[in-house]
């Protein structure tokens, strides 16, 4: 969202990424009746919803039972090329009926968000088929955004007042990151790597909302490179941020903010160890975006799923790369992997919608699926 004045009171379900201006917002939206952006919007829900079929004429996704079956067979799923070996598990939810893996770290723990049996969207950690809730910091919603190899946790959080916190999650302790001095706008935390530096954005005692680093304590202003708004999405191990503001995507490394992408609009999800960064881009003027990959001054069309749209949301080290695109039959968006130059469906848990949002070096992936009953849950591919 390029606007200063964005709100992080919590009052409906969040996404880890912001989605500015795409085809997704109104599909997912439509679909999940819910705001998905990091930063909780005031967007009502829409109203549609999938046709009751689910699916393709003759043609079914893996669901219940015969799940495992045929997605590791192939046979009558919508999963296609090499990742119809892939199995999609369903990791249930906190007693609602919605869920979202929205990041997964090498020992395969995912973390994201869930419906708790009360309504409340709590945040949760996932592991050896286990949903743990989060908690809040005294509020009643939090959500999990990012995970790192210590099993550290961050993501947003609401205390007692309302107002939304960035927060660690440890050793079964939730801890308030704080803010930047805004406190009516709050802070909100997206990454986090295994030195334990975290990145997100801040209210500042301006009313402007800036990108920031916390570490040991002390979270730290990124800054603008233009504008009163800017949010830093991700964090390798070498302390490489990537992010966006209002009109402009940034790297920062070595104390400096710099322009990544010049002259279009771009939006960086995640950078890994070797410096590569996916997200989404307007390739050509006046098209829809797509999902790309930045390898030093050579930006990469990754293509989409038969649609005209697409967003890469997540980058291992081996260079695989998650996400979710458009498919050629309308009204159907789809979770792909896409490496080798090959894009494919890693299709759903029984009807239209798939969204992979975090890949780990294991080539596991976190995401959430709609299911055949129309409910939304977090789900695993794993092979």
């Amino acid at each position: 969202m390029k606007n200063s004045n964005i709100q992080f009171k919590a009052t409906t379900p969040c996404r880890k990424k912001l989605r500015l201006g795409l085809f997704l917002i109104a599909l997912v939206l439509a679909f999940v009746g819910l705001a998905f952006s990091p930063i909780a919007q005031a967007t009502p829900p829409g109203a549609l919803r999938p046709p009751p079929d689910g699916g393709y004429f003759n043609e079914t996704t893996a669901e219940g039972d015969g799940a495992l079956f045929s997605l590791t067979t192939g046979f009558g799923n919508t999963a296609t090329g090499f990742d119809a070996l892939f199995s999609i598990i369903d990791l249930g939810t906190l007693g609602g009926t919605y869920s979202a893996g929205q990041a997964i770290n090498n020992r395969g723990q995912v973390v994201g968000e869930s419906y708790t049996t009360s309504g409340e969207l709590h945040a949760f950690l996932w592991q050896d088929g286990t949903m743990i809730d989060l908690g809040t910091l005294g509020g009643t919603y939090s959500s999990a955004r990012g995970i790192n190899e210590r099993g550290q946790v961050v993501g947003s959080n609401t205390i007692a007042s309302g107002e939304s916190r960035a927060f660690l999650w440890q050793n079964g302790t939730l801890i308030d990151l704080g803010t930047l001095g805004g406190p009516s706008i709050g802070s909100t935390a997206n990454a986090i790597n295994n030195q334990g530096q975290v990145v997100g954005a801040s209210g500042t005692f301006t009313g402007e909302l800036h990108a920031f680093l916390w570490q040991d304590g002390i979270m730290t202003d990124l800054g603008v490179l233009s504008g009163t708004f800017s949010s830093a999405q991700s964090i390798n191990e070498h302390g490489q941020i990537v992010g966006f503001g209002e009109g402009y995507s940034f790297i920062w490394q070595h104390g400096t903010m710099t322009d990544l992408i010049s002259g279009r609009f771009a939006i960086p999800y995640d950078i890994n160890d070797r410096g590569q960064v996916v997200g989404e881009a307007e390739i050509d003027p006046g098209t829809a975006d797509r999902a790309f990959l930045l390898q030093g001054d050579t930006l990469t069309d990754l293509g989409t799923l038969g649609g005209e749209s697409s967003i890469a949301q997540s980058i291992n080290n081996r260079g695989q790369v998650v996400g979710v695109s458009e498919t050629a039959r309308k009204k159907v968006v789809h979770a792909f992997l896409w490496q080798g130059g090959t894009m494919a469906d890693l299709g759903t848990l029984g009807r239209n919608f798939s969204n992979a949002e975090a890949i780990n070096d294991r080539g596991q992936i976190a995401g959430f699926s709609e299911t055949a009953s129309g409910d939304f849950h977090a789900v695993l591919w794993t092979k």
